[in-house]
């Protein structure tokens, strides 16, 4: 893509004068972290000539940081970032963009970490912002509230919220510049998402072949020495998309071109480059059995943080695979090494712990009992009650699959 040394400079003197952080997504994470601190930096001192700007800039970077790390540490420097950038406003206009890219922060909160009711606190807060006097101000903060609500109709798992959602989301659309390209992305891929996500749920065909036009869009307008992260998150979208297809249909060669779609994802950069990316692909083809135990073990290593739903799904996905694979190998041992790891992850005191993590345990330590009770007499009269707070848990925590994943297990030890 690039030499490091004088291009990798210019790249970069040439990236703090323009809006679109795009160029973010060729370099490694440490480099987004180092532009990130000099950034602060530059925006904290007296002789910054328009502070604003500088700390809005600072925001972005350390949200990106956020975004493909999973470090709430990073959340909070972004969060902070936009509120210096607030008290840095010269005008009202400035004063509500800056609220809004706080809000973006605190939406990527809950993507990484959940919790619903972020997201009711933040459309009351955007309700309480005046209306903006330029049309492109107030656009940003319509493409927030239809994200927010998007969001909304996912946790709540329902395909006419989901409907309405999108509907909100192509409306927001039309109301930015054509050089809001960024935003324009973001609204367009979880667009997509929504309408994949409620074409499976309903097995709505029109729905399925509007998530397939957009994304297709999204993967041909990303190209790979460009944008390497914007396009694998796209494929990803069109593996699970076609992945789905395939089981609906039986059809070996959907599978095919599904785990092909996942490979090309995979190998749009490397682990280290966006882990947080590369972790989800390896969630979506261990989802699929079509990872392998190695990539599953180092996506665990990359997002094994408190808090973190793709982290505690990981381990769920991991433990799953590793009381099957000892399930049919008959290896005992193994079984009750990961029973002992859980029995301490469980024991801790609820301030150690999360909801999300607590449910992931949850569900793999189910799964242990069902597997021993084959070979013990081992209790599981209160496995039903554990599986059920254990759903609750990640409802609360807006991890809905979890939660199907938790009553799932509750049907099946009804049949043990």
């Amino acid at each position: 893509m690039f030499e490091f040394g004088r291009d990798l400079r210019r790249l970069f003197e040439k990236a703090r004068d323009s809006q679109d952080l795009g160029w973010l997504e060729l370099v490694g994470l440490n480099l987004v972290e180092i532009e990130a601190r000099n950034q602060s930096i530059d925006a904290g001192r007296v002789s910054c000539p328009r502070p604003y700007e500088g700390w809005m800039r600072a925001a972005a970077l350390w949200r990106e940081h956020a975004r493909r790390s999973g470090s709430s540490e990073s959340l909070q420097r972004a969060e902070q970032a936009g509120r210096d950038a607030s008290r840095a406003a010269l005008n009202e206009d400035q004063t509500i963009r800056a609220a809004v890219d706080v809000g973006h922060t605190a939406m990527l909160a809950f993507d990484l970490f959940g919790i619903p009711r972020r997201l009711d606190g933040l459309l009351t807060s955007l309700d309480g912002l005046p209306a903006a006097r330029r049309s492109e101000t107030q656009a940003e903060v319509e493409a927030l509230r239809a994200r927010l609500n998007a969001r909304k109709a996912r946790v709540a798992y329902d395909a006419d919220k989901m409907a309405d959602a999108a509907n909100q989301l192509a409306e927001a659309m039309l109301g930015l510049k054509p050089d809001d390209s960024a935003i324009g992305e973001d609204l367009q891929l979880d667009r997509a998402a929504l309408s994949l996500e409620a074409g499976l749920l309903t097995r709505n065909a029109k729905l399925l072949d509007r998530a397939g036009r957009e994304l297709r869009e999204l993967v041909e307008g990303a190209l790979p020495d460009e944008r390497p992260v914007s396009r694998a998150r796209a494929l990803a979208l069109c593996g699970t998309g076609m992945a789905a297809l395939a089981a609906i249909a039986n059809d070996a060669g959907a599978r095919q071109q599904a785990r092909a779609l996942f490979d090309a994802a995979a190998d749009q950069f490397s682990p280290d480059h966006s882990p947080m990316d590369w972790a989800a692909i390896q969630l979506l083809k261990a989802e699929r059995a079509e990872g392998s135990p190695e990539a599953l073990e180092q996506a665990h290593k990359l997002t094994d943080k408190p808090g973190l739903i793709i982290g505690a799904m990981i381990r769920e996905r991991l433990y799953a695979h590793t009381i099957s694979e000892a399930d049919e190998t008959g290896d005992f041992t193994a079984i009750t090494k990961v029973e002992v790891v859980l029995r301490h992850r469980l024991a801790r005191p609820m301030d150690e712990t999360t909801a999300i993590d607590w449910a992931s345990d949850q569900i793999s330590m189910a799964r242990v009992a069902m597997s021993l009770s084959k070979r013990l007499s081992y209790p599981l009269q209160d496995l039903g009650m554990a599986l059920y707070e254990a759903a609750d848990a990640a409802t609360m925590s807006g991890v809905p699959w979890m939660a199907v994943r938790a009553k799932d297990l509750m049907l099946l030890a009804k049949t043990a």
